[in-house]
């Protein structure tokens, strides 16, 4: 394997790492969302784009080599003879390697646009997650204000009750107080009736005592 398809083959392999450990669950997405805001990542964050569009660029050019040799070599098989053993052993390897070299190129592309998108997904899904807790935060604080609120209505209307309770009591207390009064003034007035009643029997029998004699 020459030295471009060494290479290429090591960034396949690297990818293939890089995707397993953002797949398994080894690091929270708010672990990765602050790796990439690092300053490590930035760094090559400002770049970022260009990097990728150009490597992407260069591993196009190595398919459509790989799709030319392999183009190549399956045409020249079809056209060569069986009687020359050597030159066909020969050209199933160079078509081998060409499909080789295809595939590896293939996957490599393919994996850098998985990782562009799972990184997408990982900061979605850290934002997601802040937000997610932000609204249970809010909506805690409006449950315990509402259970505040309304336990303060309930001792309000407690003691609005209880008010309105003894204020009754009162006006009954009062009311009886003040037929108990009247009572009183009645029987003091018939207690003066009474009086005025036995002092003039009481004359009356003087008066007749004294017309006896």
């Amino acid at each position: 394997m020459s030295i471009q398809w060494t290479f290429i083959a090591g960034y396949l392999y690297f990818e293939v790492a890089v995707v397993i450990i953002m797949v398994l669950p080894i690091f929270s997405p708010r672990r990765w969302n602050q790796f990439f805001k690092s300053r490590l990542f930035s760094m090559f964050q400002q770049h970022a784009a260009v990097y990728f569009y150009v490597f992407l660029g260069v591993l196009s050019l190595f398919l459509f080599d790989a799709i030319r040799e392999m183009r190549k070599y399956s045409h020249s098989m079809d056209a060569a003879s069986h009687t020359h053993l050597s030159n066909e052993m020969k050209g199933n390897v160079k078509l081998f390697r060409a499909q080789r070299n295809f595939y590896i190129t293939g996957f490599a592309i393919f994996l850098t646009f998985v990782i562009r998108r799972l990184v997408t997904m990982l900061i979605i899904q850290d934002e997601l997650s802040k937000k997610a807790e932000n609204i249970i935060r809010e909506a805690e604080a409006t449950v315990k204000l509402a259970k505040t609120t309304v336990l303060a209505n309930t001792l309000q209307a407690s003691e609005q009750n209880n008010y309105d309770e003894i204020k009754n009591q009162l006006e009954e207390t009062e009311k009886h107080l003040n037929e108990e009064k009247s009572k009183v003034k009645d029987l003091e007035e018939e207690a003066k009736t009474w009086k005025l009643k036995y002092e003039e029997a009481i004359a009356a029998t003087a008066s007749l005592g004294k017309g006896d004699e």
